[in-house]
């Protein structure tokens, strides 16, 4: 399904599902520490946002018949695991990256939101180089946002910020549409060229995500059949945001 330009309802209906998932990811990371499990940062992330008023997209997500429906309201990922983390027993340690991927539905509307914190403790200067460059390198394909602009210029520009600090690009994963489904078309690569791919229009929503290692940009999947790991075992990080395409730039709603 093609992004579709929103109606003035639908994007008030995005904001505030933007709204709630920023709240709820603030206050799993305020409270995330180690000795916690991933299991309990999952059930308190389905709490706060029953509490919100929001519903769950990720939960009996499927994809296509290949993979089983996903488990758990949020994906936690942690250390080696870039994305799509199962919440569970594993324990946090202190110095462990931990990855929160969410997603909120509210009154038809849809948003895409992740960041990555560090869990009890002050970042290596390679884990804070990670985090920064992949944080910016969001920042970086949000500013190419507009009416008329292609993809491939979000593309570029977090390519090229990531580059710099000689990051691993996962190519096979990408930020996509997002609003009357959680992932729609087109989707948004985290490398490519400036000026190709298809156009933006203002109204459309979209969800940009970098992702990006210490190491190698190759994964696989785990047993689980929806954790993403890096083969050389190297720390991943993840951040997003959903935004609505304006005239002259993008509203960021996940905030």
């Amino acid at each position: 399904m093609m992004n579709r330009v929103k109606t003035a309802a639908e994007m008030e209906r995005l904001r505030v599902s933007g709204g709630i998932l920023a709240e709820v990811l603030r206050r799993l990371a305020a409270a995330l520490e180690p000795g916690q499990t991933t299991g309990y940062l999952g059930n308190m992330a389905a709490r706060e946002l029953k509490a919100l008023g929001g519903r769950p997209t990720f939960l009996g997500y499927q994809p296509d018949s290949s993979v089983p429906p996903y488990p758990s309201t949020i994906c936690i990922s942690v250390n080696d695991a870039v994305v799509h983390g199962i919440p569970g027993a594993r324990v946090i340690n202190e110095g462990d990256l931990v990855g929160l991927d969410f997603g909120v539905y509210y009154e038809g509307m849809i948003t895409d939101g992740a960041v990555t914190v560090i869990a009890g403790a002050e970042p290596t200067a390679a884990q804070a180089r990670l985090l920064r460059a992949t944080r910016e390198a969001l920042d970086a394909g949000i500013q190419q946002v507009r009416d008329g602009s292609r993809v491939g210029d979000i593309a570029h520009a977090i390519e090229t910020r990531l580059r710099r600090d000689k990051l691993g690009i996962i190519e096979e994963l990408s930020g996509h549409g997002v609003g009357d489904e959680v992932h729609e078309d087109p989707l948004i690569l985290n490398f490519g060229r400036a000026g190709k791919g298809p156009r933006l229009v203002a109204g459309m929503s979209i969800a940009i995500e970098p992702m990006a290692t210490l190491g190698s940009r190759e994964i696989y999947l785990d047993k689980d059949g929806w954790t993403i790991r890096t083969v050389d075992g190297s720390l991943g990080a993840q951040f997003e945001h959903t935004v609505i395409v304006t005239e002259d730039g993008a509203e960021i709603v996940t905030v």
